[in-house]
């Protein structure tokens, strides 16, 4: 059983892909190139069935809401936020005008999910989209798009367009009272445009910085407009959990972890791409279905989220499930699942020399503390790599990252202390081997 994301929409673009636990071949992957991602080819596999049942059932706002708050549906980019409950924040009958955004910027690092779902299957989204903005009364919604990943960019506005002359989109939709634009829109490729507010802000033809909060898009969003931003594949299980009610979907992960998610699984392992599993699938399993740690090496650390997550070492990833609730209580977060694997011959020094110098390079620059402390952070790192390092280097770099974190307007300052205070909890020893000894340290 798929939540809604089927097995149409991955890329073969080099990476093996796992559809809900099953292996795809090489000659799987070949049928799937460009092939199946048309409107025909989405109706036939039950598309739009979802906003048809809607309309031609009469069901109101509140209980399509109400629905997907059943669902247990978390939003799929990274807080993981209670979908229903966030749609609930905007009165469907508020006199005003209000947008819908889907937030399609994929900048974290090791993140690939959904980019493939635009490519292979993004009527699913625009159906997806189609339903929200009929549960909080939108006419008028973006999908804000990565600026590195042009070709989903691309696909999805000839989606668009397919749509459009089937009566999908537009005024009086099917026959309906009910009408909804839908635009694509291709950012530039900032990764501060992936934070909601940024990227309203660059969708308003500005500099995406982030704004301060509250007040939040819900009441003062786009144009000063409400504004609800979801993820790609938050938008993708929503058609599927109209079709088979929210206790289907609920049951296909575990409670308050609803449904499946795509896990894009990258580094140290065998067959690198991405996953769907239910919430609550054992890491081990994941791990297996990746075809387990590259070159038969063994386990040595985990970034269950993405680049912005707390690394977790072996010993505590290795009795984890992957969902929410587990892997904080584990001491990290899911984010979009981007889970990167890494084996016992990785040096976490320049691991974390890698990170700090995209977060350096990403940072917007509007805060102090991340402007300036994301620097300071990636020359610490870098003179300790290169064996300049000092004793008192490793408290600087605690202290750094303890000032930028809680003092930035957005999460970009704690996403790039994050991986230096784990980093240094829990690999620290590996620092100490490169810092020169106090007594050495006036000849360097």
């Amino acid at each position: 059983m798929s939540a809604g994301l089927d097995l149409s929409r991955f890329q073969a673009s080099g990476m093996q892909t796992c559809f809900h636990g099953r292996h795809i071949t090489p000659q799987i992957l070949a049928g799937l190139d460009g092939m199946n991602w048309r409107l025909s080819d989405y109706e036939a596999r039950d598309g739009y069935q979802a906003l048809r049942k809607i309309l031609a059932e009469g069901m109101t706002p509140d209980q399509v809401i109400a629905t997907v708050k059943d669902s247990a549906l978390r939003g799929r980019g990274g807080a993981g936020f209670p979908t229903g409950l966030k749609w609930s924040f905007v009165p469907s009958q508020l006199p005003t005008q209000k947008y819908l955004v889907c937030n399609s910027d994929e900048g974290e690092p090791g993140t690939f999910k959904d980019r493939d779902i635009l490519l292979y299957n993004p009527h699913i989204v625009i159906e997806g989209m189609l339903i929200a903005a009929y549960a909080m009364g939108i006419t008028v919604g973006y999908n804000y798009i990565h600026g590195e990943i042009f070709g989903a960019y691309e696909r999805f506005e000839q989606a668009l367009e397919e749509a459009r002359a089937a009566g999908y989109l537009g005024h009086g939709i099917l026959g309906s009272d009910f009408s909804f634009q839908l635009h694509a829109h291709h950012g530039f490729g900032a990764y501060i445009c992936g934070e909601e507010t940024a990227l309203i802000e660059s969708l308003e033809g500005k500099k995406g910085h982030p704004r301060f909060k509250p007040p939040f898009p819900a009441r003062f969003g786009l144009y000063g407009k409400p504004t609800i931003v979801n993820n790609t594949e938050t938008f993708a299980a929503v058609p599927w959990i109209i079709r088979h009610g929210a206790q289907a979907y609920l049951q296909c992960g575990k409670p308050n972890n609803g449904g499946t998610k795509i896990f894009s699984v990258c580094g140290d392992v065998e067959w690198p791409g991405n996953y769907e599993m239910p919430l609550g699938t054992p890491f081990t399993k994941l791990l297996e279905l990746a075809g387990g740690v590259r070159g038969g090496r063994k386990l040595k650390a985990v970034i269950p989220g993405g680049a912005s997550a707390p690394v977790l070492p072996a010993s505590v990833i290795a009795d984890c499930t992957m969902d929410y609730d587990a892997v904080a209580k584990a001491g990290s977060m899911l984010g979009p699942a981007a889970v990167i694997v890494m084996d016992e011959t990785r040096d976490m020094v320049e691991s974390l020399l890698r990170l700090s110098s995209f977060y350096m390079h990403e940072s917007c620059g509007q805060c102090t503390p991340c402007r300036e402390g994301t620097g300071w952070l990636w020359r610490v790192v870098d003179r300790i790599h290169r064996g300049h390092g000092r004793p008192a280097d490793l408290e600087l770099l605690n202290s750094v990252a303890q000032n930028i974190q809680g003092h930035t307007i957005c999460a970009l300052g704690d996403s790039a202390a994050t991986p230096v205070r784990t980093m240094l909890r829990h690999f620290r020893q590996e620092f100490v081997a490169k810092v020169v000894p106090a007594g050495d340290a006036q000849t360097r």
